[in-house]
């Protein structure tokens, strides 16, 4: 029950795109054009495409990603933000796992609010514009290219495809999952990102959402992994 798409070469090491909450694999179109061997993105559970499968955590949205992933062929697990934790949790399974954009510092009122975010119910739109705008609010976007992967049209209107209940992943437990990992692991972060203070790896000129800002660069922090 998870979508997911492949391109690219169909040997040597697979590069697994894994998306943030709100958002869908379209987000990773710049990545794939600039990725030199085969990839797979999917839409985690609850998004996109799809489907809602409550309750959410870190290691749910790894469990649903597991079956897709090829035994005879080296994996490296690409995760922005939620899905930089998704990596780490499949860091058992991985020959490299690199997270950017993962959030390290969560104050009570910042879980208080995904808190009250998973208690909402679905919003229905009259329009598909009013859609995309909250759509492009929940995964942190400004460009509307692929957002009709993150909406739905219902008899009663338009909604996101985002299940409200995804709020409640948790707070992850990095420490822990960094402890863990069996493969080499890349921490990173844009340089402007207002929601990680630090990491091992800084991405200059970048933000939040550097897979779109700056997909090159991105790409290139998995490079050295599929040589």
């Amino acid at each position: 029950m998870i979508w997911s798409r492949r391109g690219g070469a169909d040997s040597g090491p697979l590069l697994v795109l894994l998306h943030g909450l709100g958002a869908t694999a379209e987000v990773w179109t710049g990545v794939q054009d600039a990725w030199p061997g085969g990839w797979l993105a999917v839409d985690l559970p609850g998004h996109g495409r799809s489907a809602w499968a409550p309750p959410y955590t870190f290691a749910r949205h790894a469990d649903a990603v597991r079956p897709l992933l090829p035994a005879d062929r080296e994996v490296i697990v690409l995760g922005h933000s939620m899905g930089g934790v998704v990596a780490l949790e499949l860091a058992d399974v991985a020959s490299a796992v690199v997270a950017f954009g993962v959030k390290v510092d969560w104050p009570e009122e910042h879980v208080a609010s995904a808190r009250r975010m998973v208690e909402r119910s679905a919003t229905f739109y009259p329009t598909r514009d009013e859609a995309v705008a909250r759509y492009l609010r929940l995964a942190g976007l400004a460009d509307p290219a692929g957002a009709d992967a993150g909406i739905v049209e219902t008899p009663d209107g338009w909604r996101v495809a985002q299940d409200p209940a995804t709020f409640g992943v948790g707070v992850p437990d990095l420490a822990g999952l960094l402890a863990r990992a069996a493969c080499p692991v890349v921490l990173a972060r844009g340089e402007h990102d207002p929601m990680v203070a630090d990491a091992p790896v800084t991405l200059p000129g970048l933000g939040h959402n550097a897979h779109v800002e700056g997909p090159v660069a991105v790409a290139a922090l998995a490079v050295p992994f599929a040589r």
